[in-house]
C-alpha cells in the first residue's frame, strides 16, 4: 500500500486478523450475524472451528465471550458498532470491564458509515458509553496503516479493547508504515505545522488531513495530529500541542460534546489551558442519506473543516 490507495477496512481488518491469527490457537471470533459484513469470511474459511456465529444475539455474545476468556481463549467480537457497544453495554461494562475479561471487540461501520440506514445504526456514541469503563481501551483507526497497528496492540493487551472500524473505502493516509506510531495509549503526529493543531481520529483523520493541505495553500501551517488511540489518551502528545501551537481544533465522527473533544477539553482544562475547536456531530440525531452527504450535513467534509479552522483562527 502507498499513501492515498483507497482501501475496504473491513476486507483489510479482516486480512489482518486472519493473518495475526497463525501461531495464536487461543484466538476466536464470535459473530452477531455479520460474519461476512465484517471481513471475516477468510478468517472462517481458513479456521473454521475457530469461528462462531450467533445470529441476532449481542448480548449473548459478549456474555459468552467473557465466558471463553476465563478458560484462555482471547474472544474477538466483531459486529456492526451500535450493537456491540450500545445494545449490551450492560454486559460490555460488568462482563468485560468490571471482571477485566480478555476480550476484542470491534465494532465495524462506526461512526456515520450506515447513514442511509439511520440513526440506529450510527454509532456516534460510542467512544462516550466506553470511555465511562474503567480500564477499557479505545482505539479508532484512521486508515489502513492505522488497523494493522490496532489489531496487533489489542491482541497484545492484556484486558479489555474495543475497536472501531468504518465500511467506506478509506485511503492511505502514511507515506511508510513505520511513520505510524499508534499504540496503546499512543498517537502520531502526521504532518508538522506551527499555527494550530488539528487532533483527528477514526474516519474523520483523512478528511483533516485533505482539510489540512487545503489550509496549507492557503497559507496556514496545521500540525496534525492523528489519535488512533482514544483511551488512554496520549496526553503527552496533546499537552505538547497545546504548549508549541496554543490552538487546538479536534476533529470526529462522534458526539462533539462527549467523544475525543471531550477527552482533549478535560485534559487541557487541568493542565494546560488553550482555545479549543471541537468538530463533530451536532447535539441531533443526524439525517438518513448516502454517507458523504450525511457527512456534509454534520459540516465534516475537508472544506467545512478547512472553514471552520480558518473562523477559529480569526
Amino acid at each position: 500500500m502507498k499513501r492515498g490507495d483507497l482501501v475496504d477496512p473491513r476486507k483489510h481488518f479482516g486480512e489482518v486478523l486472519t493473518a495475526l491469527a497463525e501461531g495464536r490457537p487461543e484466538l476466536v471470533v464470535l459473530s452477531a450475524d455479520s460474519s461476512s459484513g465484517s471481513g471475516l469470511s477468510g478468517f472462517k474459511k481458513r479456521y473454521p472451528e475457530r469461528h462462531l456465529e450467533f445470529g441476532i444475539m449481542e448480548q449473548g455474545v459478549i456474555a459468552i465471550a467473557a465466558g471463553m476468556a476465563t478458560a484462555g481463549r482471547v474472544p474477538v467480537v466483531a459486529a456492526i458498532a451500535p450493537f456491540v457497544t450500545a445494545r449490551p453495554f450492560e454486559m460490555v461494562r460488568n462482563d468485560l470491564g468490571y471482571m477485566r475479561q480478555n476480550v476484542k471487540v470491534v465494532g465495524r461501520s462506526g461512526g456515520l458509515s450506515y447513514g442511509d440506514l439511520g440513526p440506529t445504526h450510527q454509532s456516534i456514541d460510542d467512544f462516550a458509553l466506553l470511555r465511562t469503563i474503567p480500564g477499557m481501551t479505545l482505539f479508532a483507526p484512521g486508515d489502513p496503516v492505522e488497523i494493522t497497528r490496532a489489531l496487533e496492540a489489542a491482541l497484545a493487551h492484556p484486558g479489555p479493547v474495543y475497536v472501531r472500524i468504518g465500511s467506506p473505502p478509506i485511503p492511505v493516509v502514511y507515506d511508510s508504515p513505520e511513520q505510524c506510531t499508534l499504540a496503546v495509549g499512543k498517537g502520531t503526529v502526521v504532518s508538522q505545522g506551527t499555527d494550530v493543531a488539528m487532533i483527528a481520529t477514526g474516519a474523520a483523520l483523512p478528511r483533516a488531513q485533505a482539510a489540512a493541505a487545503a489550509l496549507k495553500a492557503a497559507g496556514i501551517s496545521v500540525r496534525l495530529v492523528s489519535m488512533g488511540c482514544l483511551k488512554p489518551l496520549d496526553e503527552d502528545l496533546v499537552r505538547a500541542a497545546a504548549r508549541d501551537l496554543g490552538r487546538i481544533v479536534t476533529v470526529e465522527e462522534h458526539y462533539a460534546s462527549c467523544g475525543l473533544g471531550a477527552a482533549v477539553a478535560t485534559l487541557l482544562a487541568r493542565d494546560r489551558p488553550v482555545p479549543m475547536c471541537m468538530l463533530g456531530v451536532p447535539d441531533r440525531f443526524p439525517s438518513s442519506g448516502p454517507y458523504e452527504d450525511v457527512v456534509r450535513s454534520v459540516g465534516l467534509q475537508p472544506d467545512q473543516i478547512a472553514e471552520a479552522v480558518r473562523r477559529f483562527l480569526r
